[in-house]
Order: structure tokens, then C-alpha cells, then sequence
């Protein structure tokens, strides 16, 4: 039964109103705000539990086994699908490749870089988390020869 605003008492009588787990309870002119205080707090936390918006350009520049590399990151997200490019700059030349196997979830990003490295096939996994709205702290693994931390940073328009 819904309460009325004018209870048996009369104006300013109690009202106990049950939406499933949650209760709100006071006089029918507080009942209205209690309960759009409750909504609102619901649909932030809602917000925050889903996964980060990295759709964009991100740059990153780390020191490894090769020398300074310095990369572009493009991301494309899709509900939770993940792709885009990684463009690589290293000593021995560019690359650019597209993201595979990509994924972005609430607890974190993954995607393979697939490239050839001289002469040979080489796969590299990422897996990261958002430290704010504007870095991706990742794990880089390179193949079976090294696993690097790197953080990147989204590009800016000015």
C-alpha cells in the first residue's frame, strides 16, 4: 500500500514505506526528499562501478632491454571491448600495430601488441589500471624476456 499524504491522523501523520531492502520512514513531506536523496546516492555509486572511459590518445616513453621507447596508444572502447593502435618508436625503427584481445573492465584494461621484431613474432601483453583520469599505470610483458612497469599519459587538446 502506498502512503498517503494525508495519513489516518490526518496532515503530518507517520508514514513507513518498504522498497525492498530499503526503508523510509517519517512524515509524508519528508518521505519524498529522503527518498530522491537515496536515488541520487544510488545512481553516483552506480557511475563509479563501471569501467573507465579511455577512448583517446596516450602517450608513453620508458627506458628497456632495446633502449628509450617512446609509444602513441589510440583506444576505441566498446561496452567493455578495447581496441585501437600502438605505434612504437625505437632505435631500430617504427611500428604500428593494431591492438588485439583488447578488454576494459571496472578492475582494470588489457590488450596484446603483436609485432615483428626483428625478424622474429613477438607478443606483448598490457595490463593496467587508471591512476586518475589522466594515467594508465601498465605491466608490459614482453614475450618470455622481460615484464616492464610503464605508466601513460593521456594526450591533451589544446
Amino acid at each position: 500500500m502506498l502512503p498517503r499524504a494525508i495519513g489516518p491522523r490526518g496532515l503530518g501523520s507517520k508514514v513507513d514505506l518498504r522498497i525492498g531492502a530499503f526503508r523510509i520512514a517519517g512524515t509524508p513531506m519528508h518521505s519524498p526528499t529522503r527518498l530522491l536523496l537515496a536515488l541520487g546516492a544510488a545512481f553516483c555509486f552506480a557511475g563509479l562501478a563501471r569501467a573507465a572511459d579511455i577512448s583517446g590518445k596516450w602517450q608513453s616513453q620508458f627506458d628497456s632491454q632495446v633502449g628509450v621507447q617512446k609509444y602513441v596508444y589510440t583506444f576505441k572502447v566498446d561496452g567493455e571491448k578495447l581496441t585501437g593502435t600502438a605505434e612504437g618508436e625505437r632505435s631500430d625503427g617504427k611500428s604500428s600495430v593494431a591492438i588485439e584481445q583488447g578488454k576494459v573492465t571496472k578492475d582494470g584494461i588489457f590488450f596484446v601488441e603483436k609485432l615483428d621484431f626483428q625478424g622474429n613474432d613477438l607478443v606483448i601483453e598490457y595490463t593496467g589500471k587508471m591512476a586518475g583520469d589522466n594515467e594508465i599505470h601498465f605491466t608490459r610483458k614482453v614475450g618470455d624476456f622481460a615484464t616492464e612497469e610503464i605508466v601513460a599519459k593521456r594526450v591533451v587538446s589544446k
